[in-house]
């Protein structure tokens, strides 16, 4: 068995065989460009069987991974983490060049058992696009309202609700008279963030739609989860990707960072909050406890029983934010179960 290790960059790859023995057949160093597939096969047609190891293959190296299981290989996803650690870790080759990295991810493809199989991108890799491009139109209009706010604010006496809605902005603006050259200055500056404000609410409306479309399409179950919609089902399944890589529901909660984490010392065993983790997947699992709590569910059943428990409002939210981690791990568990 021969592992083909690759360490991928936005202009080149650098690739390196090893043996069973981690030994160095052969080393190669390619452009990044659309024959990369093409040569790369050419180039290890002799090394069977084989695996390819890619360091980041849901990243930099994701084009290339696709490529390469379209036309029939079998490669593994290597976290930069783990062969960064390989490279520190060798005595003989620890210097930081590209073909130590591949080298280091062959090796951590030939050792480690646990390595994600990368498979064709499906209805997943569509979530995150969706998720991700949801993300952006929200940012973008919260920066735009924002300082269209901050601008009104300068323009209007008595000042502006703090939720300012764009029907609200364009009625001041239409009322607004400037009587000077900054507030004609003001009123065309406001005018145009009230244009992009509305052209990402037009964006968002055939988002959304896009997005049911998508969750529906997948046949996915973690919609049954009171609270989880549309919208946070695809960061649910886009963020998350291939739930078979987590072990347990508890593996689950630590990268989404509903699990607390341990900081006891001594004879005091304590916990605290988890601020890593994926932040994505943790705002969807608030908003669906968000859902939970303002209806009459086993949910808010279970967040009200944790205060009377003596647990801050807070608190009781990290520990309903956890049992619906559970339930959205289940549920995706269950989905892969079906597909097969």
């Amino acid at each position: 068995m021969f592992v083909i290790g690759i360490d991928p960059h936005k202009g080149s790859h650098a690739a390196v065989v090893i043996n069973g023995n981690e030994a160095i057949i052969a080393e190669y160093s390619l452009p990044a460009d659309r024959r990369q597939r093409d040569v790369l096969l050419r180039w290890a047609g002799d090394y069977l069987p084989r695996v390819w190891a890619i360091e980041g293959a849901s990243g930099v190296g994701a084009l290339l991974a696709q490529q390469l299981v379209a036309a029939g290989e079998s490669v593994v996803d290597v976290p930069a983490a783990l062969s960064a650690r390989v490279r520190i870790l060798d005595s003989g080759c620890n210097d930081k060049t590209d073909a130590h990295d591949a080298r280091s991810a062959a090796i951590v493809g030939l050792r480690h058992a646990n390595l994600r199989t990368v498979v064709v991108d499906d209805h997943v890799q569509v979530s995150r696009l969706l998720a991700q491009r949801h993300h952006q139109l929200i940012a973008a209009r919260t920066r735009a309202i924002c300082r269209l706010h901050t601008i009104l604010a300068l323009m209007v006496e008595g000042g502006l609700p703090p939720k300012l809605s764009a029907e609200r902005a364009a009625t001041e603006l239409q009322t607004y008279c400037p009587v000077d050259a900054i507030g004609t200055e003001r009123h065309r500056v406001a005018t145009e963030f009230l244009v992009e404000v509305q052209r990402n609410d037009v964006l968002l409306t055939e988002l959304h739609a896009r997005i049911k479309h998508a969750v529906t399409t997948s046949e996915t179950t973690v919609t049954d989860v009171y609270g989880v919609g549309p919208i946070v089902a695809a960061y649910l399944i886009g963020y998350t990707g291939d739930i078979r890589r987590f072990a347990t529901a508890g593996h689950y909660a630590r990268y989404n960072a509903t699990a607390p984490l341990a900081a006891s010392s001594g004879k005091i065993e304590r916990h605290r909050l988890n601020p890593n983790g994926q932040r994505q997947l943790n705002h969807a699992l608030y908003v669906a406890a968000l859902g939970q709590i303002s209806h009459d569910t086993p949910g808010r059943v279970y967040y009200l029983r944790k205060q009377a428990e003596h647990k801050s409002k807070k608190e009781a939210m990290r520990c309903l934010k956890r049992r619906i981690s559970d339930a959205v791990y289940r549920q995706l568990v269950a989905d892969v179960t079906t597909e097969k």
